[in-house]
């Protein structure tokens, strides 16, 4: 298991100095991004990685509202092999056929990233953790319908704002899970309030021991109150200093 950063955490450095951004998360010690928004940068993006000696091993793209061929395309040019649609909003996840429908155009999308050599996620928010279906959360209720090639990337924040237990649901998920986002603070929807690994309210280390068939674990900071370069180093030095005993 490895560490990325997905770039939605520097995104407003990215705005202004995409090149500049992606030399400092290298400097920081990251040798792994988790890019969004990929198909507009991926020129610009690629020179920089490559500069870096950076790979992308995921990124986020919306799948299911976009160019899946022109996705894919980008991604191949990125040496991304997994794309992760990154959002649903919380309308889609309130009944059965509702899932069943998204279920159905992900598998679509799988078939067709195959074609690309690339595999298909799905990244959740809160609200598949809120809402029950047949017993169940939405989530697991979904992948329940996917098949077996598709992966999830479970954010394990909002799984814990959602009201589960985020240990308990990756154990019922499974081999499925391929990536977590790993963040942390006081379990609030207010996203200013996030925090770097291991200083917040999540047990960052039971959470990553509970991914059996983790891949890589992505930093993120949805937002931060304080300086984002920080919080990245500093979550990234609680990740590589190891679980304390």
């Amino acid at each position: 298991m490895s560490y990325s950063i997905q770039l939605y955490t520097l995104r407003n450095a990215i705005q202004d100095d995409l090149p500049g951004t992606i030399r400092k998360v290298a400097e920081i010690g990251f040798t792994q991004v988790e890019p969004y928004n990929f198909v507009a940068t991926a020129t610009e993006l690629g020179a920089a990685l490559k500069e870096n000696g950076l790979t992308a091993p995921s990124g986020h793209a919306p799948l299911l509202s976009q160019d899946q061929d022109e996705i894919f395309a980008a991604a191949k040019e990125l040496g991304i092999s997994t794309v992760i649609d990154p959002y649903l909003p919380a309308e889609h996840w309130q009944s059965a056929r509702d899932i069943q429908a998204t279920a159905s155009s992900l598998n679509a999308a799988a078939k067709k990233g195959a074609e690309y050599g690339i595999r298909v996620g799905y990244h959740n928010h809160a609200w598949e953790l809120e809402s029950i279906i047949e017993g169940r959360t939405a989530l697991e209720y979904f992948a329940d319908l996917l098949d077996p090639e598709l992966i999830l990337e479970v954010d394990t924040y909002w799984v814990a704002v959602g009201g589960q237990d985020p240990v308990a649901v990756l154990e019922r998920l499974g081999d499925r899970v391929k990536f977590i986002h790993i963040k942390d603070g006081p379990l609030t929807a207010d996203t200013k309030t996030q925090q770097p690994a291991g200083q917040g309210q999540i047990a960052v280390w039971d959470v990553i021991g509970a991914a059996k068939a983790l891949e890589v674990g992505v930093v993120e900071f949805d937002d931060y109150s304080g300086d984002i370069f920080d919080g990245i180093t500093e979550s990234l030095a609680f990740l590589t200093a190891g679980r304390v005993a």
